[in-house]
């Protein structure tokens, strides 16, 4: 029958995780039996996967043996060559060690200079699991060694006053027979990245009719983390060009936790987008950086210190035609108009002169009969809108809604004052009135005209401008009406909107221009009066 025994010295077998390693038991016998190893202290499968393999020469061969492999293992014969012999079988102890597992693996600690930092390194499990040794180091630099306390599984380290030459990468080796395990702490005082705010209440505007600008608004993540942010590194590239333009944003005093900053961007040039970099700045250097997308579009609320339509986009800056008239104004440039216009009326380019510019125009051909209105309609405008933050500039015009800063539910008796500009061009010898309204929200009663223009004005673009006094949400409006004839077209052009009086309204165009015939009325007075003054 077969003999089965462990060699002298191969159990308990010692090695280390990722050696090779080899069980080995004799089997004697004539013939003699295959040897099947299992695992003896758990069901668990062999390296291979089974749960038995087999062995011709009696020897397990385990390559990169690993931790999980420890325990006991069984060497038994198979079937002796068909006899009901009893299996033979022993056992063989596989210890296998491995060095410390500690925690944490790698750890980013910021803090700003003359603070105390304190890091720790702990070991979860290790065999053998009587730790040597610690060691601390600076970028390969000693700073401290000892043995570990039978009571503690942690060491730690603390820099009490940390200075310049204190940054830097910190690892902590703990080590026993089988190796070392290694925590590392990268100490800095790079400022943690800014997050942008995507929530701006209408950020972006324009102004011109080429240009757009954008309000970026962010908060900065953990700012009292670190030194003092004293500037931010603003990069803006335009989407697939591969310069960017870099500025410096200085920031004075310190920065609270969820403080919203804000930094508007202009002369973006429209409908570019662009990549938008934000880096802090400390004492240490710069901090980390965040990057976002701005991108234009036709805005449903552009932010507007002051508002201009050039009308030179299709969208006609939210402008909308008036369902209560009789016909629509038509946008229009010089350089498609058709060939069969009415000759000696309207405009033969834009304000600035250019054919290529639109402008928008009462057509007064056939079927329009004298009389007939044309109303182009701005969209509401609220003065400055509600701010979660609290109001600490002056309020910004807010198209749709141009807001007066904060709303009044008492009533608002000190209105703001609004300059309603536009550019208007009356040529032709059956031209009828041009007239600018303001609508308030919630006024029940059609209020007459805030100016008003009839009458041949000559073949050239002039300027309106008059200063409103709304008490409430409010829109603007632009009235053609249609003269006795067909040379009767009114076009107009670069209409705005700015905070504060008229400073320079043009001649006779304040408030309601008076007819011509109270003109001649009053030079006639005038003269009068300058003669009775002359016989004193």
């Amino acid at each position: 029958p077969p003999n089965l025994t462990v060699p002298r010295g191969k159990s308990p077998l010692v090695t280390r995780e990722g050696d090779t390693v080899e069980l080995e038991c004799l089997v004697s016998g004539k013939p003699k039996p295959i040897i099947l190893w299992s695992r003896a202290d758990k069901e668990a499968p062999m390296p291979d996967g089974s749960l038995q393999m087999e062995s011709y020469d009696g020897v397990l061969r385990i390559v990169n043996v690993s931790r999980e492999m420890t325990g006991s293992y069984r060497c038994q014969t198979s079937q002796y060559n068909g006899f009901n012999v009893k299996p033979r079988e022993a056992m063989v102890e596989l210890i296998v060690q491995y060095p410390p597992t500690v925690e944490p693996v790698y750890m980013e600690m910021r803090q700003g200079l003359g603070r105390p930092v304190v890091m720790t390194c702990r070991v979860l499990r290790a065999h053998p699991s009587r730790v040597l040794r610690f060691e601390w180091l600076l970028s390969n630099r000693l700073l401290h060694a000892g043995a570990f306390d039978a009571q503690r599984d942690e060491t730690e380290y603390m820099i009490r006053n940390l200075n310049r030459d204190g940054w830097g990468e910190y690892t902590c080796n703990v080590i026993n027979e089988a190796g070392a395990g290694k925590c590392t702490f990268q100490v800095t005082g790079k400022a943690y990245p800014p997050e942008f705010y995507y929530d701006t209440y209408s950020p972006l505007w324009q102004n011109r009719p080429r240009v757009y600008g954008f309000k970026l608004q962010w908060t900065q993540m953990n700012p009292n983390a670190v030194d003092r942010i004293v500037a931010y590194r603003l990069g803006i590239r335009q989407m697939g060009l591969q310069r960017w333009w870099e500025q410096e944003i200085p920031v004075e005093g310190a920065i609270n936790k969820g403080e919203l900053m804000t930094h508007n961007l202009t002369e973006l040039i429209k409908p570019e987008s662009y990549e938008v970099r934000l880096t802090p700045i400390t004492r240490f250097g710069e901090g980390d950086s965040t990057i976002r997308i701005v991108t234009y579009s036709a805005p449903i609320n552009p932010h507007l210190r002051e508002f201009h339509c050039s009308f030179e986009e299709e969208p006609i800056c939210m402008f909308t035609q008036d369902k209560n008239d009789n016909f629509d104004w038509t946008r229009h440039s010089a350089a498609t108009r058709d060939t069969k216009y009415t000759p000696n009326t309207g405009p033969s380019g834009d304000r600035s002169g250019s054919k290529q510019g639109f402008y928008m125009y009462i057509e007064t051909s056939r079927p329009r009969k004298e009389g007939d209105q044309a109303r182009l309609v701005s969209p509401f405008f609220n003065v400055a809108p509600k701010n979660p933050y609290g109001i600490t500039n002056p309020p910004a015009l807010v198209s749709p809604f141009f807001n007066v800063a904060p709303k009044n539910p008492y009533g608002i008796t000190n209105p703001p004052a609004y300059c309603f500009g536009f550019f208007y061009h009356m040529y032709g010898k059956h031209i009828g009135t041009l007239n600018a309204f303001l609508k308030q929200k919630g006024q029940m009663t059609s209020e007459g005209p805030v100016w008003s223009l009839t009458g041949n004005q000559g073949d050239r673009w002039k300027q309106a401008k008059v200063s409103i006094h709304p008490t409430a949400s409010f829109q603007v409006a632009l009235e053609g009406v249609r003269g006795s004839g067909i040379e009767g077209d009114i076009a107009i052009d670069d209409v705005t909107l700015e905070e504060g009086e008229c400073r320079d309204p043009p001649p006779n165009l304040r408030s309601v221009a008076l007819p011509t015939s109270s003109h001649i009325w009053l030079l006639c007075v005038t003269l009068v009066m300058t003669l009775l003054e002359g016989q004193r």
